[in-house]
């Protein structure tokens, strides 16, 4: 048994660690960790606390996957509820869809009973406000500059929690959960519900999920990419490495490759990789006698 997780999951891994000791599945694991990290107000790229869209909503996008028959439930543009990651988990068992948005995703919440929470925290609002200050335009004029402007930070876009988990039995399962963009254009969908973007996951291979600029990860399918890699043989290192060094043929500047990936094959085998020095990932298993953190590896563009 193992469970791996973007460093912002490195205190809800615990809670992961449990479920899988005490018998539950590996689904039932990365939903109940990122149930804990959506609770968070400190993380404001996930759930409550989130940064907001240019109007200072908070819309969340989460998924959940399991890697047996790769059933997989997405949510995207989800505003007033608390655990959206349970919400994506009724997707995938309880409707015959992948992924429900907006309106729609906020209406399957409040017809499975799902809590009701407000997310816009006093921080996070008054972050959105002052880069609203800061921003020539405010929020009149030139709106299109305005986003293209405020959402180029990291420390403000870049944010995503991540979660793999492989059970007893073999099974493995996936998890992501997000907030999205700070002053994001309203109902900008990212990478973090799409499945093969940031998260992917099956049972033959393994499984991979990502943070950073989710737009690089849907143009490439990262998260698809790794466990394609592990489905052809390279260990996870290895295909995690060549899912990142894709993003480099894009054509964007090598400044604007902002990627992050946790990677976890079929036997437990786990790696982190990443476009930025200095980046981390946390794991716990068997042996480890608590919760880790790596460093992870750095992948930058071919200087020739």
């Amino acid at each position: 048994m193992i469970v791996v997780a973007s460093a912002n999951g490195a205190e809800a891994l615990e809670v992961a660690w449990t479920v899988l000791e005490d018998g539950g599945s590996a689904l039932d694991a990365v939903e109940a960790a990122a149930r804990v990290v959506e609770d968070d107000p400190r993380d404001h790229s996930v759930g409550t606390g989130g940064y907001p869209n240019l109007l200072g909503q908070v819309e969340l996008d989460a998924s959940i996957m399991e890697g047996t028959t790769r059933r997989f439930g997405g949510v995207a543009a989800l505003q007033g509820f608390r655990h959206p990651i349970s919400v994506a988990r009724a997707v995938m068992e309880r409707l015959p869809h992948v992924l429900v948005v907006g309106a729609g995703a906020a209406s399957l919440a409040a017809e499975i009973g799902a809590e009701t929470a407000e997310l816009l925290t006093p921080e996070a609002e008054a972050a959105w406000r002052d880069g609203l200050a800061r921003s020539p335009a405010g929020l009149t004029g030139a709106v299109l500059a305005q986003v293209q402007a405020l959402s180029t930070n990291p420390e403000h876009v870049a944010g995503t929690v991540d979660f793999l988990a492989l059970d007893r039995d073999g099974h493995i399962a996936s998890a992501v959960s997000t907030s999205g963009w700070a002053w994001k254009w309203p109902g900008r969908v990212g990478d973090s519900p799409i499945p093969g973007a940031g998260n992917y996951c099956d049972d033959r291979f393994g499984a991979a999920a990502c943070t950073g600029f989710g737009e690089l990860a849907l143009r490439t399918q990262t998260a698809r990419t790794v466990v394609n890699g592990l489905a052809s043989g390279l260990d996870v290192a290895a295909a995690g490495r060549a899912a990142l060094e894709d993003l480099f043929a894009l054509g964007e500047p090598a400044d604007r490759i902002v990627m992050n990936t946790v990677a976890l094959d079929r036997n437990g085998n786990h790696a982190g990789l990443t476009t930025e020095p200095g980046a981390r990932y946390a794991w716990r298993d068997e042996s480890s006698g608590g919760v880790q953190l790596a460093t992870r590896i750095v992948v930058r563009p071919d200087p020739a």
